[in-house]
């Protein structure tokens, strides 16, 4: 076996996709807002960027962004270990744990590192990770790095959970249980207040990734802990600027003492470069935004009970819930790429998401609401739906 046999089965799989003149990625040729882009020299709606509270055009963000780049230069060109920390860096940090009602707060320079970082410190060989089955690709890569044993449960199941915290006895005291808010796929929630119940009884610890429930669950949009009220319940929260905050980054906050040795025992926060003045400075502003403007997220949700209730009516297989992320299941390739297809050319562009990405082996046109979405441009993504249904029904007949 050579060293590049490995890429056949991608190939294999991405074969489909080639035959039907489809990308691996789309290329917007011009980005006119937080909800409209050209793409293949068409305007569209963008109804496929996690861009819950569409700040990402919001005049605050963009001038803090411009001036800290003028001031501060536009990188850091090294890790804060070695080059040392910015002062924004440090305000940004006390400013997200304020936020959250916790003593510590950490930025890593994306999400994706932020899940790397805090699994594979917290935990090592001897320790356990036990983990929806579901859960992202950064918390299994996480879960690997950190070299702990790692026991997957039921998605979604807290009766499956504390079966298997019951079997390891008293290993439960070093094992760190990882759900997230929001799961991405399909938008359904954690069963949290459940889940945490579980973990004060069994005595493991907790992490809550609320990468796409920032801004978008609780009173004070602060996630799903908050929504559940089971805040005091989660050692720690991990989160991501870009979603909700409309930049890029990842953050940690928590109560934990032990969140003061993870700068010195994180390897991909010690290696990373940190964040960019400009990202950190347009992050500071979103999270102002965040807090002061609640009624963003009141349209978010309209906008999202909208489509889901739309959609819902003309007979589409949706994810459990009505959500920001709204799930229309396909039952094959052949009808998501023609679906697809046939969106981006109504003026629609959704995420087509293809096995292994999705969690039950089926095909998902993804859209994730956003509130920018203007009342007429979410009836323009369902009206783009229906007039792709006899799609679907060509495709179950067949």
């Amino acid at each position: 076996m050579s060293l590049f046999d490995k890429f056949q089965q991608i190939a294999a799989a991405r074969q489909p996709l080639v035959e039907r003149g489809i990308r691996s990625n789309v290329v917007m040729e011009k980005v006119i807002s937080s909800t409209e882009a050209v793409i293949n020299g068409r305007h569209v709606i963008l109804a496929g960027t996690n861009n819950y509270l569409g700040l990402t055009f919001d005049p605050n963000c963009i001038e803090a962004a411009s001036r800290a780049v003028r001031q501060q230069g536009t990188g850091t060109t090294g890790s804060r270990m070695a080059n040392g920390s910015y002062s924004d860096h440090l305000q940004l940090e006390q400013e997200l744990a304020e936020f959250f009602g916790c003593k510590y707060g950490m930025v890593f320079s994306t999400g994706y590192i932020a899940n790397l970082a805090m699994l594979s410190a917290l935990t090592g060989p001897g320790d356990v990770l036990l983990i929806d089955a579901d859960s992202h690709a950064s918390i299994y890569d996480g879960c690997r790095l950190s070299g702990a044993e790692i026991i997957r449960f039921r998605h979604n199941d807290p009766d499956n959970l504390a079966k298997r915290l019951q079997r390891l006895g008293e290993r439960t005291s070093n094992t760190l249980i990882v759900v997230e808010g929001i799961y991405s796929m399909m938008g359904d929630r954690a069963p949290l207040a459940e889940i945490a119940g579980v973990k004060e009884k069994y005595g493991a610890c907790l992490l809550v990734d609320e990468a796409h429930s920032l801004g978008v669950l609780g009173p004070k949009g602060r996630g799903l802990a908050e929504e559940a009220g089971v805040e005091d319940s989660v050692d720690f929260i991990v989160g991501t600027f870009s979603k909700s905050l409309g930049a890029i980054g990842g953050f940690c906050v928590s109560n934990n003492p032990a969140m003061e040795m993870i700068p010195l025992a994180a390897r991909p926060y010690i290696f990373t470069a940190s964040s960019s003045p400009s990202i950190i400075a347009s992050t500071r502003a979103a999270l102002k935004i965040l807090k002061a403007r609640p009624e963003l997220r009141n349209k978010l949700w309209d906008n999202a009970q909208n489509l889901y209730q739309k959609l819902q009516g003309l007979g589409f297989r949706l994810g459990p819930e009505p959500s920001p992320v709204v799930a229309v299941r396909v039952a094959n390739i052949d009808e998501a790429i023609a679906l697809w297809k046939g969106l981006l050319e109504y003026g629609v562009y959704v995420n087509l998401v293809t096995p292994p990405a999705t969690p039950d082996g089926g095909c998902l046109l993804r859209c994730s609401v956003s509130a920018g979405h203007s009342p007429e441009q979410i009836e323009q993504i369902g009206n783009g739906f229906a007039s792709l249904k006899e799609v679907v029904r060509e495709a179950e007949t067949a």
